[in-house]
């Protein structure tokens, strides 16, 4: 199962880029230490002698902490943590090309300069192997499980690995979408069909499913066929892929050729190559996105509107806050974890100001999501057994 779609993403040698993040990266070929942004100043430039201090890096291909979605998430965990540990400090680290041999490297290269290596995407699979060798350095892995050389899924005592249930925020915007359309169309945009992106699709499928069975909502979900995605097993899961998370021109086409279609709301879980579908959707008329990961309704601004609907949550920052914790009182336990609803890991954005749902979606999506909580609905999700069309608490 997970052991071979792994084997088989290696063996392909596919180039991974940062699941979700919303800035496209700089051009290059060399891994390198990058330019913390500003929210870094508040980090000391070295850690004190003794005490709990860590010294932490964090490793993302190839866009950086500053993305504005996925990679900037997991950073202000750990600047949250450095705001109640001073004497700690962390250095942003960014293997650029995105090559998934490329970012192993770059871990062996600082393994032995931190005592915690926080390492954003499922390009990372591979560094198990680094880890069974370093067990006095701790790793905190985000979006999959760790590999040995052979790419079978492995556990370790110093590596903490947390995947999420990105079905079920995909879930809640599929719902939201199929309420607030007037156009009848929506759609999800996607970078590579990893399964954390599959997940969102179909989770957001699920949802425009479930709204039209149980809401009186008629959405249509919209698939481009050129840009349909296949995943790591090279299954053919529909949806429209860009083919890549730092591919902003084809982002735009994709999400022009989308409202063109009539899709008047769309999902967009594609990296870099999102920021296109924003810009197609600030220059048409009438058209909203969902946001990703984090709340993105500041990305959302266009003039004196906003284009940002809601937003799909993936709760990392508190997950790398709470493990960076453990480490420092040294109850940190070696664990593949899976987060979801039950763990408040997952969610949409509801905030009156940071969302435009009327009060009647909020109450629906809120109603729909704790049964999500509770188990009752299961959103389909990769290789999750089930389909959008299919799923626990749809019949």
């Amino acid at each position: 199962m997970k052991k071979k779609l792994i084997s088989l993403l290696a063996a392909a040698g596919v180039l991974a880029m940062t699941l979700a993040g919303c800035a496209a990266p700089a051009a290059s070929s060399a891994p390198a230490a990058e330019a913390a942004p500003a929210a870094e100043e508040a980090a000391p430039a070295e850690a004190a002698a003794g005490g709990a201090a860590l010294n932490i890096a964090i490793v993302s291909s190839p866009s950086g902490v500053d993305d504005g979605s996925f990679n900037q998430n997991n950073y202000e965990g750990i600047l949250a943590f450095i705001a109640e540990n001073p004497e700690s400090k962390v250095t942003p680290v960014r293997e650029e090309t995105g090559d998934v041999s490329a970012c192993i490297q770059t871990v062996q290269d600082i393994v032995a300069d931190y005592d915690v290596i926080v390492c954003d995407g499922f390009q990372f699979a591979g560094i198990g192997a680094i880890a069974g060798e370093n067990p006095d350095v701790k790793f905190i892995l985000v979006d999959t499980y760790p590999t040995d050389a052979d790419g079978n899924e492995q556990t370790y005592d110093n590596v903490y690995a947390m995947q999420f249930k990105e079905q079920e925020s995909g879930f809640a915007a599929g719902v939201a979408a199929a309420l607030e359309t007037k156009t009848g169309k929506v759609a999800v945009v996607n970078g590579i069909a990893y399964p954390s992106n599959v997940n969102y699709q179909w989770g957001f499928m699920s949802g425009v499913n479930y709204a039209n069975k149980y809401y009186g909502s008629s959405a249509e979900i919209v698939e481009l066929a050129s840009y349909a995605g296949t995943d790591v097993t090279g299954a053919n899961v529909g949806g429209n892929y860009v083919g890549s998370f730092a591919d902003e021109a084809t982002g735009k086409i994709v999400g022009k050729a989308l409202i063109d279609e009539g899709c008047d709301i769309i999902f967009v879980a594609a990296g870099g190559s999102g920021n296109g579908v924003f810009t197609a959707a600030k220059e048409a008329e009438g058209v909203f996105v969902i946001g990703c990961d984090v709340d993105q309704y500041d990305d959302g601004a266009n003039g004196d509107s906003n284009i940002i609907l809601t937003s799909g949550l993936k709760v990392m920052d508190m997950n790398d806050t709470l493990q960076l914790n453990k480490i420092k009182d040294g109850t940190f336990k070696g664990e593949n974890a899976l987060l979801g609803a039950d763990t408040d890991s997952t969610g949409f954005v509801s905030a009156e100001g940071r969302c435009q749902l009327s009060a009647d979606t909020i109450e629906k999506v809120s109603e729909a999501f704790a049964k999500v909580k509770a188990g009752e609905i299961v959103p389909a999700s990769n290789f999750g057994g089930t389909t959008p069309e299919d799923f626990v608490g749809l019949n």
